[in-house]
């Protein structure tokens, strides 16, 4: 039933359009519903997740969301404002219970009534479950009280969380999984210092992924830029600490999984020196590249995270170099518009620290095409050690892409791995030479973050290009932060810095003085409730 509506007399025709759009959107009718709004780059909708700006733009996000839930409108508020255009402001009532309100600017041309400008209010949600398996408030208390007193930790879905089951961003494993009677070290190092869990974050499947995208709890959003991707696997801590609901995303970064989402929603994200921070309770990957990390708004507080993990970093810290050096390879790999946007925020020099330039064959590091293959060779093989029992004993478990992955991880050619087995240990001891006394200097991603219709195949592409930037630093082991200081076609891509091992605190601590033009250090309040 649809209300009547109230206030001045409706327009001719502006019900019916209304009700064609409330009727295509119960459909889910994309045509119909791309049709219902003006054709126009200055069109607008907004929501909880942000503005889009552009018919093209709402376009895309509608044909990635999925359909609304059942509802029915109650109350329709209708103000003609001139003969051709109309605020209207509905009421719905979901069936699952619950309101919602939509505030519409309606324009009519050529007798047709279409949306101009659209503000939607959802009905409220306990919590967003694209972000959350669970949340609590807090989830878990501190254990203790220090530099992170007050803080809340949005923790991926890897790491053991006391009471919890771990549930790798697949609900069958989660159903078989026993709930944890500890956190994880890295957990517990967090809460030591003041800081609670605020909930148990989303991942990628088994963190067999960059996107972001989960087809069994959905996508979670990229706080930055709603039309795309969020990254991954990181993605639901990413999101959450986006988003301003935690202060500090507890993340993984094998090939990249904290680096990219990092890049993609203008979070600072470290990956530490590889075996630096205990991985006791966290469910593996690939150990030879899986590294503790975490995503926060600011370096100051990646710090403390960083300190409250390896509290002897804080007071053996390496001095801050006077010259970074960028890496051609890598400036190179990036797209033509993030390679224009690095030149022109680098310059000669980033405030007082200096600048040079090399190639990977004048470091003495191979291709970057070597690296990226050695490591997904070896990643392949140690992800199947890891998760293959378990997923051939239930096929038919993982979506459709993390699938396949894990299905072309195993019919990898065994020489091939072998031979990229091999020569592992001997690529990262020529990557931490060619690194020792130097700070390198790149973007962090080929790109912005992908939208949110890109299909598989765009996808795929995105992803080798992706582990081909990020695979000096997972190859070598190496500490790798992202910064989020480029902004490129409206969207964040980060700038990477990577040093040699133990350089963590150096890296972020020079990335957070250089490329923040010399801005004093401040501390962000903790996340809102």
């Amino acid at each position: 039933m649809t209300a009547e509506p109230t206030g001045e007399h409706a327009p001719d025709g502006l019900l019916a359009a209304l009700d064609a759009y409330e009727a295509a959107l119960m459909a889910n009718d994309l045509d119909t519903l791309d049709d219902a709004f003006v054709r126009s780059p200055d069109t607008m909708r907004g929501d909880d997740r942000g503005l889009l700006v552009g018919h093209d733009a709402i376009s895309a996000f509608r044909g990635a969301r999925g359909g609304v839930p059942a509802r029915r409108r109650t109350r329709v508020e209708v103000r003609p404002l001139t003969d051709d255009l109309a605020l209207v402001v509905s009421v719905s009532a979901f069936a699952a219970g619950g309101n919602g309100l939509q505030t519409q600017l309606w324009r009519r041309t050529d007798d047709t009534w279409r949306i101009e400008a659209a503000q939607v209010t959802g009905r409220p949600k306990a919590f967003d479950t694209t972000i959350w398996r669970a949340v609590g408030d807090p989830l878990v208390a501190a254990t203790g009280s220090g530099t992170l007193d007050g803080r809340t930790v949005a923790v991926k879905d890897l790491y053991a969380v006391p009471g919890h089951p771990v549930g790798a961003g697949n609900p069958t494993y989660l159903l078989e999984s026993a709930p944890q009677s500890a956190p994880a070290a890295a957990v517990a190092a967090l809460l030591d210092q003041g800081a609670s869990v605020r909930g148990i974050a989303r991942t990628d499947e088994f963190a067999y992924n960059l996107t972001g995208r989960n087809d069994h709890h959905g996508t979670p959003p990229n706080g930055m830029v709603p039309t795309a991707l969020p990254g991954g696997s990181s993605s639901g801590s990413a999101s959450a600490v986006c988003l301003g609901m935690a202060d500090i995303g507890l993340g993984t970064d094998t090939a990249g999984s904290v680096r990219i989402p990092a890049s993609y929603q203008g979070l600072w994200g470290l990956r530490t020196t590889h075996g630096a921070v205990s991985r006791e309770g966290l469910l593996p990957l690939a150990p030879s590249f899986d590294t503790v990390g975490w995503l926060t708004r600011d370096p100051e507080l990646l710090l403390l995270a960083l300190d409250a993990s390896l509290p002897g970093l804080a007071t053996t810290g390496t001095p801050d170099p006077g010259v970074l050096t960028i890496v051609t390879d890598l400036v190179d790999a990036a797209e033509p518009a993030v390679q224009r946007a690095f030149r022109d925020r680098i310059g000669d020099s980033i405030g007082e620290v200096g600048v040079d330039e090399v190639t990977l064959a004048e470091l003495g590091i191979p291709p970057l095409e070597e690296l990226r293959e050695t490591m997904r060779l070896v990643q392949a093989a140690e992800a199947t050690a890891a998760h293959g029992p378990w997923i051939a004993a239930h096929p038919g478990a993982l979506s459709a892409v993390v699938g396949d992955r894990f299905a072309a991880a195993a019919a990898n050619p065994p020489e091939q791995v072998a031979e990229a087995v091999a020569r592992l240990g001997a690529l990262r001891a020529a990557i931490r030479n060619a690194v020792r006394g130097r700070v390198l200097l790149f973007p962090t991603a080929p790109g912005p973050a992908p939208s949110l219709r890109a299909d598989t195949a765009t996808l795929e592409r995105t992803r080798t290009a992706t582990t081909a930037m990020t695979s000096l630093a997972s190859v070598g082991g190496l500490p790798a932060v992202s910064a989020p200081v480029l902004t490129v076609d409206g969207a964040p891509v980060g700038i990477c810095l990577v040093g040699s091992p133990g350089t963590d605190r150096t890296i972020v601590r020079t990335a957070g003085r250089a490329l923040r033009d010399g801005a004093e250090p401040r501390l962000p309040a903790a996340a809102a409730d």
